[in-house]
């Protein structure tokens, strides 16, 4: 077959095809990556998998009719029969007068280098990789005697590149990487079996956390859940550690999603402008962090990424859009346009967090004289066109300040519009560990149903 070299020329082409067979617009993705994945288990490999992956995605319109398709050949012939196929299908298509690119003048005008790809780790070997993920399951379970077995222990890492392009005269690509290791121990005492885990993920290879540290704290973090018990259905204040009370940011860039709002299934419709949490409460979704997760140079329409105030001091300032979601809600895209290969736009956010506060975690547990600090969450009981939340729970009680039992078998519940406006303190502690993100995170009053 006679493949061919992705590249911004070749999506100059292929969209020049598609104009001679009648296309009014049209943009494509290219994608090609190098992906590496090992689970150990037990000091024993258990899987591992090297791959690589290229793709390309095309979306035509006639008009205001749209089709969009993919192809994993990257050859001439399969690349010409994609454009006929794609061309043939738009042209069928019923017609929507919300669908389009984005105006010409609203595209990116540079790219920026935002330290995304460790091109330096490259040479990492896969020695090394599997040696990562058996010294981080090594030190879980060389932490403590009643850490008897493990779910695993798991290194990943993926290189890549995008080139987008589209007939409004934009083209523009990106390289990336991605690494992580994580453990999932198991601890044992008197009956009692528990497991939790812990993980690092980074742009850059040398910025993981270490092995041992990694391990130490899955087996910290699984220890203190021995001994689980219930307690009496109450309302009381409920502390989310960091990684939970990032949950409730995913939730709230949800509800604000063009996508949800237009199709009326968002309990924030109509909100922009109006108190939706406490004067505590900032957001902020920026993709312009240099090298951080959520990071990126331009959206998946060819828009500039940049800083946005989605909460400010609790009044909602922006929703996450896109531009066929901005167009249905009759406002402009706000660079959110998130895409995969061979698929039309979503919205996505890029990093989207809470604003740190003034409070460290221990001030915050401190201030509670009775009530819950969550370190897991179960289930999907989120509601997302009312607000309604009750979602499984277990952690720890708190007791006048203090840490004491560890907790299991109970349901946290409220509504997010109450949730929100009900977080009385935010810890200083926020770590980008992930796209979202989020602080210690206290909420004033919640139900807990146990026995």
């Amino acid at each position: 077959m006679d493949r061919v070299e992705l590249s911004e020329d070749l999506g100059r082409e292929i969209l020049s095809m598609a104009k001679a067979k009648g296309a009014t617009q049209g943009d494509l993705v290219m994608a090609e990556g190098d992906s590496f994945f090992v689970t150990v288990r037990m000091g024993e490999v258990e899987k591992i998998s090297q791959a690589g992956e290229k793709r390309f995605g095309l979306r035509l319109f006639f008009g205001n009719s749209s089709a969009s398709a993919s192809t994993s050949d990257i050859s001439r012939q399969s690349i010409e029969r994609l454009v006929d196929d794609t061309a043939r299908m738009a042209r069928v298509t019923a017609q929507d007068p919300f669908s389009g690119l984005p105006a010409v003048e609203d595209l990116a005008r540079a790219i920026p280098d935002l330290d995304l790809c460790d091109d330096a780790a490259r040479s990492v070997s896969v020695d090394e990789k599997i040696q990562m993920a058996l010294e981080v399951e090594k030190s879980a379970l060389a932490y403590d005697g009643r850490i008897t077995n493990s779910e695993g222990g798991e290194f990943s890492n993926h290189f890549g590149r995008v080139i987008y392009a589209s007939s409004q005269g934009f083209s523009g690509e990106y390289t990336g990487s991605t690494f992580g290791h994580s453990v999932a121990p198991v601890a044992k005492s008197n009956g009692s079996m528990q497991r939790d885990y812990w993980y690092s993920s980074n742009r850059r290879f040398s910025r993981l956390e270490s092995p041992k540290s990694v391990g130490e704290k899955a087996a910290q973090r699984t220890l203190r859940r021995l001994g689980g018990r219930k307690v009496k259905t109450c309302e009381v204040p409920v502390v989310f550690d960091p990684e939970m009370a990032g949950s409730l940011l995913r939730n709230l860039s949800s509800a604000i999603s063009g996508y949800s709002l237009y199709k009326g299934a968002s309990f924030l419709i109509g909100k922009l402008g109006t108190q939706i949490a406490s004067q505590s409460v900032t957001v902020i979704d920026d993709g312009t962090i240099p090298g951080a997760l959520g990071s990126r140079p331009f959206d998946g329409e060819g828009l500039p990424i940049r800083k946005k105030l989605i909460v400010d001091k609790g009044e909602l300032q922006s929703y996450l859009l896109d531009t066929y979601s901005g167009k249905k809600l009759a406002m402009a895209s706000t660079g959110n346009a998130s895409r995969s290969v061979g698929e039309p736009p979503g919205v996505g956010p890029t990093n989207f967090y809470l604003a740190p506060g003034a409070h460290s975690p221990d001030g915050i547990i401190r201030s509670v004289k009775a009530g819950l600090y969550v370190t897991e969450l179960i289930g999907f009981g989120v509601n997302m066109v009312t607000g309604d939340y009750s979602r499984g729970a277990a952690g720890l009680w708190i007791e006048n300040g203090e840490l004491t039992f560890p907790v299991e078998e109970i349901t946290i519940a409220g509504n997010l519009k109450q949730i929100f406006q009900d977080i009385e303190m935010i810890g200083n502690d926020l770590e980008m560990r992930g796209r979202i993100a989020a602080p210690t995170v206290k909420i004033s009053r919640m139900t807990v149903a146990g026995e």
